[in-house]
C-alpha cells in the first residue's frame, strides 16, 4: 500500500523524496516508522489523516502520515 509521509522539525531529512512511501497491507505507524529508518524514541507526535494517533494504530491505503519529534522551549 502506498502512504504520504510528512515529518516535521528534526525529522524532516526523514521525509521521502517525494512524499510517498510503500508499506506491506496492514502495516502500523510503528512499522513505519521503523522502515523510514527513524528512531522510535525521537517520534514524539504521531498523525493519521490530521488525527492523533499511537504507534500501533494501522494504516491503510492513502492514508497521509504525520510524524513530529518532542518539541521544546523556554
Amino acid at each position: 500500500m502506498e502512504i504520504e509521509v510528512r515529518c516535521f522539525a528534526t525529522l524532516a531529512r526523514f521525509t521521502p523524496g517525494d512524499g510517498f512511501f510503500e508499506l506491506p497491507d496492514g502495516a502500523t505507524a510503528a512499522e513505519a516508522i521503523a522502515a523510514l529508518g527513524i528512531p522510535a524514541d525521537d517520534v514524539n507526535i504521531i498523525f493519521i489523516n490530521g488525527k492523533a494517533a499511537e504507534l500501533a494504530s494501522p494504516l491503510a491505503e492513502g492514508d497521509r502520515l504525520g510524524l513530529f519529534p518532542a518539541v521544546g522551549g523556554g
